[in-house]
């Protein structure tokens, strides 16, 4: 009998690492081989006593495989429990960041809804008082033609009626009424489109990824964080019309552009202070590379200092002051972007020109055990 086929002593089995799956394999197969060995013993009548030896370890050793393999379930499952956990309360805390960031950047929505609403408000002011004047020139006209009916008009009548004519203004109000009623009209659209973006980034996703048009997803998150940005940047974008639709995680991924937005609006923020009147430039794009779609946020601002460049996606990392940051945008993007999407994400700076920063994402679902 070969070593490997020997029964294993019951010290041996009593102190092996038998919480190791392929360790246990190697136990239940030694295990079967004892009971094969006792078989062809017994088989043959032996009186060997070695047999009744084997005998009490295989049982030996069936009890401690039995106590382990309900250790390592027990085990499984605590696991499994865990990680059931750990998903939702990662995904209540993404919800929580998203709402925080709705909160912060509340004050700046509420001033893009309030312009358009105050345009409109001052157009229907404009329209009923152009209204309420031509009534009274209309009811002139009216008076007119019953005393018309009944006998030849003065001409002091006439000329009442020809001074209502020109105190409305129709001139004016020809040429003013048609601009209120687009400006009004573009001013609700305008709200309108705000809210929906609103409620688009808002709302929480499924637990799945889904296919997602990068442009529009994009486009929802400028228009979100478009306080942050419009008083100290232009932003452009340009998306590259043959890239298919993402399979993605909406929620995720919105919030990473809108942490990325709100960095560049920051980092150029601080050289517009440095000269008032200033502006910088957003530029936000994607585009197909190789099997991956490729988003990328460039802006002017100061850039990335070298000593602090290896630290960005570290967690709680921040250059900002207290209550303007907690460090755990970039950190929640590297996780999001490269944890859960199995994508890349990485950063280009030039300290004194700009950063741009690149994600990359997998045209095709990816499973945990798989990466870009």
């Amino acid at each position: 009998m070969s070593v490997s086929d020997s029964p294993l002593p019951l010290g041996a089995v009593d102190s092996a690492h038998t919480d190791d799956p392929a360790e246990l394999k190697r136990m239940l197969a030694a295990r079967d081989r004892t009971i094969e060995v006792l078989i062809k013993r017994l088989e043959s009548r032996s009186a060997d006593p070695s047999a009744f030896a084997l005998l009490e370890q295989n049982i030996a050793l069936e009890a401690v495989v039995s106590r382990k393999t309900r250790e390592l379930e027990r085990e499984r499952q605590q696991l499994q429990q865990a990680l059931s956990e750990l998903r939702s309360t990662q995904a209540r805390l993404l919800q929580s960041q998203k709402m925080e960031a709705i909160g912060q950047l509340a004050a700046g929505v509420a001033h893009e809804i309030n312009t358009p609403v105050q345009y409109v408000s001052d157009n229907v002011s404009f329209l009923r008082s152009g209204f309420e004047t031509l009534l009274r020139v209309v009811d002139q006209y009216l008076a007119l033609l019953a005393e018309a009916r009944q006998a030849p008009l003065g001409a002091e009548r006439l000329d009442a009626a020809e001074a209502a004519l020109k105190a409305a203004r129709i001139d004016y109000l020809r040429r003013n009424v048609p601009d209120a009623f687009d400006e009004s009209q573009e001013g609700l659209h305008r709200v309108s489109h705000i809210v929906m973006a609103m409620k688009r980034f808002s709302h929480p996703s499924g637990e799945d990824q889904e296919p997602v048009e990068l442009g529009e997803l994009i486009d929802t998150t400028v228009m979100v964080a478009r306080n942050e940005w419009k008083y100290v940047a232009d932003l452009d974008t340009e998306f590259d019309p043959e890239l298919p639709p993402v399979p993605c995680f909406r929620d995720e991924l919105s919030q990473v552009v809108l942490n990325l937005i709100v960095n560049a609006s920051h980092a150029i923020g601080d050289i517009v202070l440095k000269d008032p009147g200033s502006k910088g430039r957003i530029r936000i794009s994607t585009r197909l590379a190789g099997d991956m779609a490729e988003i990328r946020v460039a802006d002017t601002g100061g850039g990335i200092p070298e000593a602090i460049q290896r630290s960005v996606f570290d967690p709680f990392f921040t250059t900002k002051p207290v209550g303007k940051g907690t460090g755990q945008g970039l950190s929640m993007a590297y996780a999001t972007i490269v944890d859960k999407h199995k994508g890349r994400i990485h950063f280009e700076t030039e300290p004194g020109v700009g950063t741009t920063f690149i994600i990359g994402l997998p045209l095709r679902p990816q499973t945990s055990g798989e990466s870009a």
